[in-house]
């Protein structure tokens, strides 16, 4: 008998974070978050608190946990974009189709309870966080905000009705194929001739962050027309400024602005670090640390987080300074293949940057949608 019970205190908030790493002990491919900051993104600053209500669940089967919820109402989502949905995330569980029944039912049976139409995920708080569940790619890593699991969880979800939804691409390209695809130093430099524009120089990242705030000015403007985008607000650019961009090399950040300093496009990348968090194995102590700045210095593998290009230069040809800059950088480095970030199947503008690469689909992972 399955028992699905809401949580609340800490201990119980443990044993939801833990259980994917019991779920995935014999897993190759799985890598797991450092504990303690996947503890700690469940505590909810005030403004992700103004706009979002979130239940958390646990499936028991004789006393055991086999499986996981948070069930989610984004109420921006809601009230202002008038998608009437419920969100359902974080969602793991072992190969029993009566335990993701289970924790299915409670999140639709909330919806009914909020008079929402429909129910989707996996999704995260905000579209800043991880979204869909992998549908190919069983035998891939993921990148740092990939994600992975079990083949058998799309099955689930489609014995039990829901169906495609959003669907997200990633790429793998070498490096060879990169540098074979055309003279990048004398492309570049034309377009610079031609359109008036730069690659900025960085000697370290203190001099990166004050362009960060634009950067994601950039990224609103160019995915404004995608359907499901929404906006990144000030509170999640300081967020993932803190987080991440922080603690990145120059060599893997490339801006380029016009000749009135404007910022028209830019990436974000950084070295792999699935193998060393896979390796740290949910801890930076004692050796955790150690494996994170190794992947730092000596890695060869880069993966892409975020590229954005302004409306206005699009199809002009600016990413050739990107690619440029970066190829030169991973080159120096040792760098022999890239990822992408994972792209929406309906963004075709971002599909087409690497199509001259070569590129291989080799993952894909999908959001899946029931109406209620």
């Amino acid at each position: 008998m399955i028992h699905i019970k809401e949580i609340h205190t800490k201990q119980e908030m443990e044993q939801f974070v833990s259980f994917p790493v019991s779920l995935y002990k014999n897993s190759p491919y799985w890598v797991p978050s450092i504990f303690k900051d996947e503890l700690k993104s469940f505590e909810l600053n005030e403004n992700i608190l103004k706009i979002v209500n979130v239940k958390y669940f646990l499936a028991f089967k004789n006393k055991d946990v086999v499986g996981r919820i948070a069930i989610i109402i984004n109420q921006t989502e809601v009230n202002e974009l008038h998608k009437r949905k419920i969100r359902f995330g974080w969602f793991d569980f072992i190969d029993d189709i009566e335990v993701s029944q289970a924790l299915l039912q409670k999140a639709e049976e909330i919806a009914r309870q909020n008079n929402l139409e429909y129910i989707e995920g996996p999704m995260g708080f905000t579209n800043m966080d991880k979204a869909g569940m992998l549908t190919d790619g069983f035998d891939k890593m993921p990148t740092l905000i990939g994600l992975y699991n079990y083949s058998y969880y799309p099955q689930h979800m489609e014995q039990l009705g829901y169906k495609p939804e959003a669907e997200w691409l990633e790429y793998s390209m070498n490096m060879s194929d990169i540098g074979q695809a055309w003279n990048m130093e004398k492309t570049a430099a034309l377009i610079e001739k031609r359109y008036k524009v730069k690659a900025l120089k960085f000697k370290n990242i203190k001099e990166v962050l004050p362009y960060v705030d634009e950067m994601f000015g950039v990224l609103n403007t160019a995915y404004s027309d995608l359907q499901s985008y929404v906006p990144i607000e000030q509170y999640q650019i300081d967020h993932y400024k803190e987080k991440y961009i922080s603690f990145i090399h120059p060599d893997f950040i490339s801006i380029i602005v016009n000749e009135e300093h404007k910022i028209v496009a830019f990436a974000i990348t950084m070295p792999s670090f699935s193998k060393a968090f896979k390796k740290a194995n949910g801890s930076l102590f004692p050796f955790g640390w150690y494996h994170l700045l190794k992947a730092m210095k000596t890695n060869n593998h880069a993966e892409f987080y975020l590229i954005g290009i302004d409306p206005d230069y699009q199809a002009k040809g600016v990413t050739a300074l990107i690619f440029r800059d970066f190829y030169n950088n991973f080159t120096k480095r040792g760098i022999k293949t890239v990822e992408t970030n994972p792209m929406l199947a309906e963004n075709k503008k971002a599909q087409q940057l690497w199509k001259t690469f070569s590129p291989i689909n080799h993952k894909k992972r999908k959001t899946f949608r029931k109406n209620i």
